[in-house]
């Protein structure tokens, strides 16, 4: 069988795993361009029998699905992807496995955007390499309020994070219970109490059809004109109009951003241009530890596939 890895920004799967073991039982191809459009990746992937994404950088909607005839084995890199149509692969008999890792990086990457933002350190850096000096003061951390929206693993190391930093930590999901909030030593609030009182608020949701779009005009328009958001989730968990409009009108004091909807960010991108917004190109989970994680899982997966026991196999 033919092997498609894709998107490998930094040329290293074939180094971070022991492809040896597919000798005689299958081919590698390695992609580290980004393939683009459907049509692209139609025409690229047409005689692969078995296809690795990394996340959502390359999605696999039913129509590009339709046009994989030859398609058996569908692998994305951890256990969710919203990219991919399960339906249509579950439909053409395609097996759609995913990867499980501990590593908690997107937390990691989200206390230090939070810092960044407070202290305006990207601001300052900025006049330093310009040859100025202090432009403005920063803020403190300690007794400001951090609002989490989700409180599931990465929450919780986040939830940590806000507490040996002497903030007040509340957060709400549609799931969340006083027990788990209390673990976490948080307060489990309203949705509505969570956007008002937030001076930092940190997204953690897994993007699903009750979470897209759950961040709007709405939720925005509660938050406090000092307050800032950090998204390091998924981008279509924030409606990017509704963001970049309030960012824009300085309704809000700033943004931290790792995720979009459109992925790689477009040059021209209006976010680009604004002064009050600090943007890193999907980052959050990119660790060369989390990537030495990734790579061996992604050849268990094959492994298994082709022995007939398919293992991590989501639905």
């Amino acid at each position: 069988m033919r092997i498609a890895i894709l998107d490998d920004y930094f040329n290293v799967a074939r180094d971070l795993a022991d492809w040896s073991r597919l000798e005689g039982r299958a081919e590698l191809r390695v992609f580290t361009e980004h393939l683009g459009n459907e049509e692209n990746v139609a025409k690229a992937l047409a005689d692969f029998e078995i296809i690795v994404g990394m996340r959502e950088r390359t999605p696999f909607p039913a129509t590009l699905i339709s046009r994989l005839p030859k398609l058996r084995l569908l692998i994305t890199t951890g256990m969710h992807n919203r990219s991919f149509d399960m339906e249509a692969a579950h439909a053409q008999g395609i097996a759609v496995c995913g990867t499980e890792t501990g590593n908690s990086s997107a937390a990691e990457l989200a206390i230090g955007m939070m810092i960044t933002l407070s202290r305006d350190i990207h601001g300052q850096f900025d006049s330093m390499r310009h040859g100025g000096w202090q432009t403005r003061p920063g803020h403190g951390l300690a007794g400001k309020t951090l609002g989490l929206l989700g409180l599931g693993r990465l929450g919780g190391v986040v939830a940590a994070a806000g507490n040996v930093l002497r903030m007040k930590v509340i957060a709400w999901s549609q799931n969340l219970t006083d027990q788990r909030a209390a673990e976490c030593n948080a307060r489990r609030v309203g949705k509505d109490e969570l956007f008002r009182r937030s001076d930092v608020l940190s997204i953690h949701l897994i993007l699903s059809d009750r979470t897209q779009g759950i961040v709007g005009t709405r939720e925005l328009g509660l938050m406090a004109p000092t307050a800032y958001l950090i998204n390091t989730s998924r981008g279509p968990i924030v409606d990017e109009a509704a963001l970049l409009k309030t960012l824009k009108e300085k309704r809000i004091a700033g943004a931290a951003l790792d995720v979009y909807d459109v992925e790689p960010l477009p040059a021209d991108h209006p976010l680009r241009k604004l002064d009050n917004v600090l943007l890193t190109p999907h980052i959050g989970y990119v660790t060369a530890e989390n990537l030495a994680e990734m790579y061996p899982a992604i050849l268990q997966d094959v492994v298994a596939f082709l022995d007939g026991k398919p293992i991590r196999v989501l639905k």
